[in-house]
């Protein structure tokens, strides 16, 4: 498999799921400003939506792209390690739930913090808006290690989503329980290689 990235992007989450199940994949970094590959190649042929992660499969299988997917399909390669419920039961249903809810809510209202082009009324509205959302987050996690019984791939999500928060100005410092569940998740061996391989720590 080939894993198409960006530093500290948001496919840093599938990173470390690869790297939690150790799999074998090749990672190659993209510049989403030329969408081109570290190498020169032209990420647009890989996919046409020049968004990462995009995740090429084995066996000429195609491109599987969209981070909530790819997530799925990579904890379903190795089901016996639990990065996600087995199908058909509530807590896969949560499990989709959760990477819902980062993808669209949290996720989402961090791209007006990141576009050059959003004015300082569009910025100060998304952070009001993510101040409520790390509230709700919080009351989640509530007597909690993780989002759902153990970690998950939504894990990994959630943690690369709340480390963009002080590049933004979002200062976590407001919510305590937010930065220790941050230094849980990054004490993982499988996090910590994903970090060194994307030169983020």
């Amino acid at each position: 498999m080939k894993l198409y990235y960006k530093s500290g992007a948001c496919s840093l989450a599938s990173h470390i799921a690869l790297r939690e199940l150790n799999l074998p994949f090749e990672a190659v970094a993209v510049d989403l400003g030329t969408k081109k590959t570290a190498s020169g190649g032209d990420f647009l042929k890989v996919t046409s939506k020049g968004q990462v992660p995009a995740l090429e499969l084995d066996d000429g299988a195609g491109v599987l792209t969209e981070g909530a997917a790819i997530l799925q399909y990579i904890a379903d390669l190795k089901p016996e390690a639990h990065l996600a419920p087995t199908h058909g039961t509530l807590e896969r249903y949560r499990l989709q739930e959760w990477l819902s809810y980062i993808s669209g809510t949290l996720h989402g209202n961090f791209s007006p913090l990141f576009n050059p082009a959003a004015d300082t009324a569009a910025k100060e509205a998304a952070r009001t808006i993510l101040a409520r959302k790390f509230d709700y987050m919080v009351t989640a996690l509530q007597g909690r290690d993780y989002l759902l019984s153990q970690f998950s791939v939504a894990d990994a999500y959630l943690y690369v989503v709340l480390g963009w928060a002080p590049h933004v100005g979002v200062d976590l410092v407001k919510w305590p329980q937010l930065i220790a569940y941050r230094a849980k998740i990054s004490a993982r061996p499988a996090v910590q290689a994903a970090l060194k391989a994307e030169g983020l720590n």
